[in-house]
């Protein structure tokens, strides 16, 4: 039986990325609740400027913290490797969101040395049915 593969970053470090490069995490708040390699699940807490009328968190909110997640997972396998970027990114929109905090699982589809593939799956804290699907690919810069 394979042993999984320890994450290439912790959150102690994907904390501190976060605060030294990348203002959009700081500004909404966002954090890595659990990092697996692999595997990620992060939070985004619910605020005014998340919401739209109607008092549901708007669809900008929610594609940043899938993308959040997704350069998470990817990090969680290749490393702290800043210059990864998003290549495409397809959201769906299942049903609204109640304005509550919103939780992002992730998961890797296929990497390879170029391009990440993946997918993010966003629920209403405490609401089991998501409230939207995305797919992601991540060009990952080559290695020196």
């Amino acid at each position: 039986m394979n042993t999984p593969a320890a994450p290439r970053i912790t959150i102690a470090e994907f904390e501190a990325l976060a605060r030294e490069k990348l203002p959009l995490v700081r500004q909404t708040g966002i954090r890595a609740e659990r990092i697996d390699a692999g595997r990620v699940v992060m939070r985004m807490p619910c605020n005014e400027d998340a919401l739209r009328p109607g008092g549901t968190i708007h669809g900008p909110a929610m594609m940043a913290l899938a993308d959040v997640a997704m350069y998470v997972v990817v990090l969680s396998l290749i490393g702290p490797v800043e210059l990864a970027v998003t290549t495409s990114l397809n959201a769906n929109f299942l049903r609204r969101p109640k304005p509550a905090d919103l939780i992002a699982e992730a998961h890797i589809l296929k990497l390879g040395k170029r391009l990440a593939v993946g997918e993010v799956t966003l629920y209403t804290d405490g609401e089991a049915d998501p409230v939207c699907h995305v797919t992601a690919t991540y060009s990952i810069p080559p290695r020196e």
